[in-house]
């Protein structure tokens, strides 16, 4: 049973190591083809207009390239926010439904009473409160420029 589990491991290991090494030959001839392309493009413009229009050209292809990439990186950053709070919210209403942590209260408001619990849990809500009052106000607050 291990060494069927350590041969299965070994063998996908394996797996992902081509995998990766063939994923890296693929960004260099990828890299290269690029480089030889924006050559090309940038001689190209340089015999038909001249040096000056030639790097503005390259400048303004890169500078384009840029923003797309800008773009899908904030694009994914703001999904990736999504995801974490959408999935924080999850984790607080499942452990709100959770069925032990409601038996748990109810046993200790049997300990303890109904007539003591409820300035304890009025303390406790204040306090949530304030704490969630103070987190929303130092998100929303921008951060000062240099």
């Amino acid at each position: 049973m291990l060494q069927r589990l350590i041969g299965d491991i070994k063998a996908s290991v394996s797996s992902t190591m081509r995998l990766t090494s063939l994923a890296g030959a693929v960004a260099v001839a990828l890299l290269i083809t690029t480089a030889f392309l924006c050559a090309a493009g940038f001689v190209f413009v340089l015999q038909n207009y001249g040096a000056v229009q030639a790097c503005l050209a390259g400048a303004a292809i890169f500078l384009v390239v840029t923003l797309i990439a800008a773009g899908c990186y904030t694009l994914q950053k703001r999904e990736a926010e999504r995801r974490a709070r959408l999935a924080a919210k999850a984790a607080a209403q499942s452990a709100l439904a959770d069925p032990v942590l409601i038996a748990t209260g109810l046993q200790l408001v049997r300990a303890i009473g109904v007539k003591r619990l409820i300035p304890i849990l009025a303390i406790g809500g204040i306090a949530l409160g304030l704490m969630a009052s103070r987190s929303m106000a130092s998100d929303g607050e921008a951060e000062p420029a240099e």
